[in-house]
Protein backbone atom coordinates (compact mmCIF):
# COMPACT_ATOMS: atom_id res chain seq x y z
CA UNK A 1 0.00 0.00 0.00
CA UNK A 2 0.80 3.60 -0.37
CA UNK A 3 -0.26 7.32 0.07
CA UNK A 4 -1.59 9.01 -2.20
CA UNK A 5 -3.74 12.75 -2.57
CA UNK A 6 -6.98 11.90 -4.52
CA UNK A 7 -10.69 13.17 -5.15
CA UNK A 8 -14.13 11.48 -5.67
CA UNK A 9 -16.06 14.66 -6.72
CA UNK A 10 -14.96 17.93 -8.56
CA UNK A 11 -14.74 20.77 -6.18
CA UNK A 12 -13.24 23.13 -4.13
CA UNK A 13 -9.02 21.83 -2.45
CA UNK A 14 -11.83 20.13 0.10
CA UNK A 15 -12.21 17.44 -2.44
CA UNK A 16 -8.90 16.51 -1.80
CA UNK A 17 -7.63 13.56 0.48
CA UNK A 18 -4.73 11.31 1.64
CA UNK A 19 -6.04 8.33 0.81
CA UNK A 20 -3.97 4.53 1.39
CA UNK A 21 -3.91 2.43 -2.06
CA UNK A 22 -2.12 0.35 -3.52
CA UNK A 23 1.25 0.64 -4.84
CA UNK A 24 0.95 0.08 -8.90
CA UNK A 25 2.98 -2.35 -10.73
CA UNK A 26 4.68 -0.98 -14.10
CA UNK A 27 3.43 -2.49 -17.07
CA UNK A 28 5.97 -3.26 -19.95
CA UNK A 29 6.08 0.43 -21.36
CA UNK A 30 6.47 1.70 -18.04
CA UNK A 31 8.66 2.56 -15.11
CA UNK A 32 7.97 2.49 -11.41
CA UNK A 33 9.61 5.85 -9.71
CA UNK A 34 9.58 6.21 -5.99
CA UNK A 35 8.14 9.84 -5.92
CA UNK A 36 10.14 12.39 -3.75
CA UNK A 37 8.63 15.79 -4.56
CA UNK A 38 5.80 16.36 -6.96
CA UNK A 39 4.78 19.85 -9.02
CA UNK A 40 1.75 21.94 -8.32
CA UNK A 41 0.27 23.24 -11.41
CA UNK A 42 -2.83 25.05 -12.71
CA UNK A 43 -3.73 22.47 -14.48
CA UNK A 44 -4.32 20.27 -10.96
CA UNK A 45 -6.71 22.56 -10.47
CA UNK A 46 -8.27 22.16 -13.64
CA UNK A 47 -8.52 18.15 -13.36
CA UNK A 48 -10.21 19.09 -9.70
CA UNK A 49 -12.97 21.55 -10.28
CA UNK A 50 -13.91 19.29 -13.42
CA UNK A 51 -12.65 21.90 -16.58
CA UNK A 52 -10.67 18.96 -17.28
CA UNK A 53 -12.14 15.74 -16.81
CA UNK A 54 -11.33 12.77 -15.05
CA UNK A 55 -11.99 8.97 -14.24
CA UNK A 56 -13.51 9.08 -10.72
CA UNK A 57 -11.35 8.65 -8.07
CA UNK A 58 -8.59 10.43 -9.76
CA UNK A 59 -5.43 10.45 -8.30
CA UNK A 60 -4.05 14.52 -8.22
CA UNK A 61 -0.48 15.66 -9.57
CA UNK A 62 1.07 15.68 -12.88
CA UNK A 63 4.69 16.33 -12.87
CA UNK A 64 7.08 14.83 -10.12
CA UNK A 65 10.69 13.74 -9.46
CA UNK A 66 11.68 10.66 -7.83
CA UNK A 67 14.22 7.24 -8.02
CA UNK A 68 13.37 4.12 -10.53
CA UNK A 69 12.80 0.89 -8.70
CA UNK A 70 11.91 -1.00 -11.51
CA UNK A 71 11.91 -1.15 -15.41
CA UNK A 72 9.22 -2.76 -17.63
CA UNK A 73 10.88 -5.68 -20.39
CA UNK A 74 9.22 -3.43 -23.36
CA UNK A 75 10.99 -0.35 -22.16
CA UNK A 76 13.74 0.46 -25.24
CA UNK A 77 17.69 -0.11 -24.29
CA UNK A 78 18.50 3.30 -25.78
CA UNK A 79 16.08 5.20 -23.06
CA UNK A 80 18.78 5.15 -20.72
CA UNK A 81 16.55 4.52 -18.16
CA UNK A 82 18.01 1.92 -14.84
CA UNK A 83 16.66 0.86 -11.50
CA UNK A 84 18.22 3.75 -9.17
CA UNK A 85 17.99 6.59 -11.79
CA UNK A 86 17.14 9.87 -10.74
CA UNK A 87 14.55 11.29 -12.77
CA UNK A 88 12.01 13.36 -13.69
CA UNK A 89 8.28 12.91 -15.10
CA UNK A 90 5.29 14.62 -16.42
CA UNK A 91 1.74 12.63 -16.54
CA UNK A 92 -0.84 11.68 -14.32
CA UNK A 93 -1.33 10.28 -10.77
CA UNK A 94 2.10 12.04 -9.84
CA UNK A 95 0.77 13.49 -6.15
CA UNK A 96 1.80 9.83 -4.73
CA UNK A 97 4.04 7.22 -2.69
CA UNK A 98 4.85 5.43 -6.19
CA UNK A 99 3.85 6.03 -9.80
CA UNK A 100 3.75 4.13 -12.82
CA UNK A 101 5.08 6.50 -15.50
CA UNK A 102 5.55 5.62 -19.26
CA UNK A 103 9.01 5.80 -19.91
CA UNK A 104 8.55 7.95 -23.04
CA UNK A 105 7.45 10.79 -20.86
CA UNK A 106 10.52 10.03 -18.24
CA UNK A 107 14.04 11.77 -18.12
CA UNK A 108 17.17 11.03 -16.69
CA UNK A 109 18.55 13.54 -14.23
CA UNK A 110 22.00 14.88 -14.49
CA UNK A 111 24.18 15.53 -11.65
CA UNK A 112 23.81 19.02 -12.10
CA UNK A 113 19.41 19.06 -11.46
CA UNK A 114 18.23 17.90 -8.06
CA UNK A 115 15.32 16.01 -8.30
CA UNK A 116 13.21 18.92 -6.54
CA UNK A 117 14.44 20.95 -9.36
CA UNK A 118 13.26 18.03 -11.36
CA UNK A 119 9.91 17.87 -10.23
CA UNK A 120 9.71 21.48 -10.31
CA UNK A 121 10.88 22.13 -14.43
CA UNK A 122 9.53 19.00 -16.33
CA UNK A 123 6.24 19.74 -16.99
CA UNK A 124 6.05 23.60 -16.53
CA UNK A 125 9.85 23.89 -18.05
CA UNK A 126 8.75 21.66 -21.18
CA UNK A 127 5.39 23.88 -21.73
CA UNK A 128 7.32 27.05 -21.40
CA UNK A 129 10.31 25.73 -23.58
CA UNK A 130 7.89 24.68 -26.56
CA UNK A 131 5.96 27.83 -26.24
CA UNK A 132 8.94 29.60 -27.30
CA UNK A 133 10.37 27.18 -30.13
CA UNK A 134 7.67 25.59 -31.31
CA UNK A 135 4.59 27.83 -30.47
CA UNK A 136 5.85 30.56 -31.66
CA UNK A 137 9.75 30.36 -32.39
CA UNK A 138 11.30 33.28 -30.78
CA UNK A 139 14.30 35.27 -32.45
CA UNK A 140 16.54 37.65 -30.84
CA UNK A 141 15.52 41.07 -31.41
CA UNK A 142 11.56 40.45 -31.34
CA UNK A 143 10.19 41.87 -28.21
CA UNK A 144 7.55 39.57 -26.79
CA UNK A 145 5.07 40.03 -24.11
CA UNK A 146 4.77 37.64 -20.84
CA UNK A 147 1.59 37.60 -18.57
CA UNK A 148 2.08 36.99 -14.83
CA UNK A 149 5.95 37.28 -15.10
CA UNK A 150 6.58 36.15 -11.46
CA UNK A 151 4.91 33.30 -11.49
CA UNK A 152 5.83 29.43 -12.01
CA UNK A 153 5.60 29.46 -15.69
CA UNK A 154 5.97 33.35 -16.55
CA UNK A 155 9.39 33.02 -14.75
CA UNK A 156 10.53 30.52 -17.04
CA UNK A 157 9.20 32.43 -20.31
CA UNK A 158 10.77 35.53 -19.34
CA UNK A 159 14.20 33.49 -18.79
CA UNK A 160 14.26 31.84 -22.09
CA UNK A 161 13.64 34.54 -23.98
CA UNK A 162 16.11 36.65 -23.26
CA UNK A 163 18.56 33.61 -22.93
CA UNK A 164 17.10 33.81 -27.28
CA UNK A 165 17.98 37.15 -27.31
CA UNK A 166 14.32 38.85 -26.72
CA UNK A 167 13.13 41.90 -25.35
CA UNK A 168 10.97 41.24 -22.95
CA UNK A 169 7.93 42.76 -21.59
CA UNK A 170 6.68 41.24 -18.22
CA UNK A 171 3.40 41.91 -16.11
CA UNK A 172 2.78 41.44 -12.60
CA UNK A 173 0.08 43.16 -9.88
CA UNK A 174 2.31 43.71 -7.00
CA UNK A 175 6.24 45.75 -6.06
CA UNK A 176 7.33 41.91 -4.81
CA UNK A 177 6.01 40.44 -7.70
CA UNK A 178 7.78 43.22 -9.49
CA UNK A 179 11.04 42.72 -8.40
CA UNK A 180 10.86 38.85 -8.83
CA UNK A 181 10.20 39.65 -12.59
CA UNK A 182 12.78 42.02 -12.46
CA UNK A 183 15.12 39.21 -11.09
CA UNK A 184 13.78 36.83 -13.68
CA UNK A 185 15.21 39.13 -16.46
CA UNK A 186 12.26 41.13 -17.72
CA UNK A 187 13.47 44.60 -19.47
CA UNK A 188 10.21 45.93 -18.46
CA UNK A 189 7.71 45.34 -16.14
CA UNK A 190 4.17 46.65 -16.06
CA UNK A 191 1.91 46.87 -12.84
CA UNK A 192 -1.21 46.13 -14.13
CA UNK A 193 -2.97 46.40 -10.79
CA UNK A 194 -2.13 50.46 -10.73
CA UNK A 195 -1.39 51.02 -14.83
CA UNK A 196 -3.73 50.07 -18.00
CA UNK A 197 -1.31 47.11 -19.79
CA UNK A 198 -2.42 47.56 -23.16
CA UNK A 199 -1.28 51.53 -23.10
CA UNK A 200 2.13 50.60 -22.06
CA UNK A 201 2.82 47.84 -23.83
CA UNK A 202 1.98 49.72 -27.20
CA UNK A 203 3.78 53.23 -25.31
CA UNK A 204 6.70 50.54 -24.68
CA UNK A 205 6.60 49.51 -28.84
CA UNK A 206 6.22 52.65 -30.64
CA UNK A 207 2.72 51.45 -30.83
CA UNK A 208 3.91 48.24 -33.12
CA UNK A 209 2.62 45.65 -30.02
CA UNK A 210 4.36 42.79 -29.82
CA UNK A 211 6.04 39.86 -32.41
CA UNK A 212 4.86 37.18 -29.59
CA UNK A 213 2.45 37.40 -26.65
CA UNK A 214 2.39 34.72 -24.32
CA UNK A 215 -0.41 34.42 -21.51
CA UNK A 216 -1.91 31.76 -19.56
CA UNK A 217 -4.34 33.95 -18.03
CA UNK A 218 -7.24 33.44 -20.43
CA UNK A 219 -10.43 35.11 -20.74
CA UNK A 220 -9.92 37.79 -18.90
CA UNK A 221 -7.10 39.98 -20.88
CA UNK A 222 -8.13 37.84 -24.57
CA UNK A 223 -9.12 41.50 -25.82
CA UNK A 224 -5.63 43.21 -24.78
CA UNK A 225 -3.20 40.77 -25.23
CA UNK A 226 -4.84 40.34 -28.89
CA UNK A 227 -4.82 44.05 -29.20
CA UNK A 228 -1.02 43.74 -27.74
CA UNK A 229 -0.19 41.61 -30.38
CA UNK A 230 1.82 43.38 -33.43
CA UNK A 231 0.73 42.85 -37.06
CA UNK A 232 1.64 39.28 -38.43
CA UNK A 233 2.39 38.51 -34.80
CA UNK A 234 1.60 35.74 -32.43
CA UNK A 235 -0.85 35.38 -29.43
CA UNK A 236 -0.15 32.41 -27.63
CA UNK A 237 -2.32 31.29 -25.22
CA UNK A 238 -1.80 28.25 -22.94
CA UNK A 239 -3.96 28.08 -19.87
CA UNK A 240 -7.36 29.22 -18.15
CA UNK A 241 -6.16 31.29 -14.83
CA UNK A 242 -9.50 33.53 -15.01
CA UNK A 243 -11.43 31.20 -17.16
CA UNK A 244 -11.05 29.54 -20.28
CA UNK A 245 -11.41 31.68 -23.44
CA UNK A 246 -15.12 30.29 -24.74
CA UNK A 247 -15.28 32.10 -28.57
CA UNK A 248 -12.63 33.81 -30.60
CA UNK A 249 -13.89 35.16 -33.83
CA UNK A 250 -11.59 34.43 -37.19
CA UNK A 251 -11.92 37.61 -38.47
CA UNK A 252 -10.99 39.20 -35.04
CA UNK A 253 -7.25 37.82 -36.18
CA UNK A 254 -7.47 39.32 -40.14
CA UNK A 255 -6.91 43.26 -38.52
CA UNK A 256 -3.14 42.58 -38.03
CA UNK A 257 -3.31 38.84 -39.98
CA UNK A 258 -2.13 37.60 -36.38
CA UNK A 259 -1.88 34.27 -35.19
CA UNK A 260 -3.65 32.62 -32.44
CA UNK A 261 -2.50 29.27 -30.88
CA UNK A 262 -4.01 27.68 -28.12
CA UNK A 263 -1.20 24.61 -27.86
CA UNK A 264 -0.39 21.69 -24.88
CA UNK A 265 2.62 20.32 -24.12
CA UNK A 266 2.03 16.56 -25.42
CA UNK A 267 0.93 17.54 -29.24
CA UNK A 268 4.72 18.96 -29.50
CA UNK A 269 6.77 15.81 -27.74
CA UNK A 270 4.09 13.04 -29.23
CA UNK A 271 7.21 10.91 -29.57
CA UNK A 272 10.42 9.66 -27.42
CA UNK A 273 12.51 11.47 -30.33
CA UNK A 274 10.89 15.10 -29.87
CA UNK A 275 10.38 14.61 -25.85
CA UNK A 276 14.31 13.71 -25.81
CA UNK A 277 15.15 16.46 -27.95
CA UNK A 278 13.70 19.43 -25.99
CA UNK A 279 13.79 17.92 -22.62
CA UNK A 280 17.96 17.80 -23.53
CA UNK A 281 17.77 21.52 -24.50
CA UNK A 282 15.92 22.71 -21.02
CA UNK A 283 18.53 20.59 -19.18
CA UNK A 284 21.26 22.04 -21.16
CA UNK A 285 19.90 25.65 -20.67
CA UNK A 286 19.54 24.78 -16.53
CA UNK A 287 23.21 23.37 -16.55
CA UNK A 288 24.57 26.39 -18.00
CA UNK A 289 23.05 28.55 -16.09
CA UNK A 290 21.17 30.32 -18.06
CA UNK A 291 17.88 28.87 -16.79
CA UNK A 292 17.26 28.87 -12.76
CA UNK A 293 14.52 26.68 -11.03
CA UNK A 294 13.34 29.48 -8.42
CA UNK A 295 11.02 27.20 -5.93
CA UNK A 296 8.57 29.57 -3.99
CA UNK A 297 7.48 27.35 -1.30
CA UNK A 298 7.44 23.82 -0.40
CA UNK A 299 4.22 21.72 1.15
CA UNK A 300 3.24 18.02 2.64
CA UNK A 301 1.41 15.68 0.88
CA UNK A 302 -1.39 16.65 3.64
CA UNK A 303 -1.08 20.60 2.58
CA UNK A 304 -1.54 20.11 -1.21
CA UNK A 305 -5.26 21.94 -1.12
CA UNK A 306 -3.02 24.58 0.79
CA UNK A 307 -0.71 25.35 -2.03
CA UNK A 308 -2.99 24.85 -4.83
CA UNK A 309 -5.23 27.82 -2.86
CA UNK A 310 -2.26 29.59 -2.85
CA UNK A 311 -1.46 29.10 -6.38
CA UNK A 312 -5.39 29.92 -7.42
CA UNK A 313 -5.34 33.17 -5.17
CA UNK A 314 -2.15 34.06 -7.10
CA UNK A 315 0.12 34.42 -3.56
CA UNK A 316 2.52 33.00 -5.03
CA UNK A 317 6.09 33.58 -6.22
CA UNK A 318 7.76 30.88 -8.24
CA UNK A 319 7.45 27.10 -8.29
CA UNK A 320 5.44 25.25 -5.41
CA UNK A 321 6.17 21.61 -5.02
CA UNK A 322 5.39 18.73 -2.78
CA UNK A 323 7.51 16.74 -0.64
CA UNK A 324 5.59 13.23 -0.98
CA UNK A 325 8.66 11.63 1.08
Amino acid sequence: MMKAVQFSEYGSTDVLTVVDIPKPTAEASQVLIRVEYAGVNFIDTYLRTGLYTSVLPATAGREAGGVIEHVGEAVPAEYGLAVGDRVAVFGPAALAEYMAAEASTVLKLPESVSTREGAALILQGLTAWTLVRDAHDVKAGETVLVQAAAGGTGGLLVQMAKALGATVIGTASTPAKIEVARKHGCDHVINYAEDDMETEVLRLTDGQGCHAVFSGVGKATLVADMNVTRRKGTFVTFGNSSGAIESVRPLDLSRKNIKLVRPTLTNYIATREEFSERSAELVDLVASGRLSVSIGGEYGLHEVGKAQDALVARKTVGKLVIKVQ
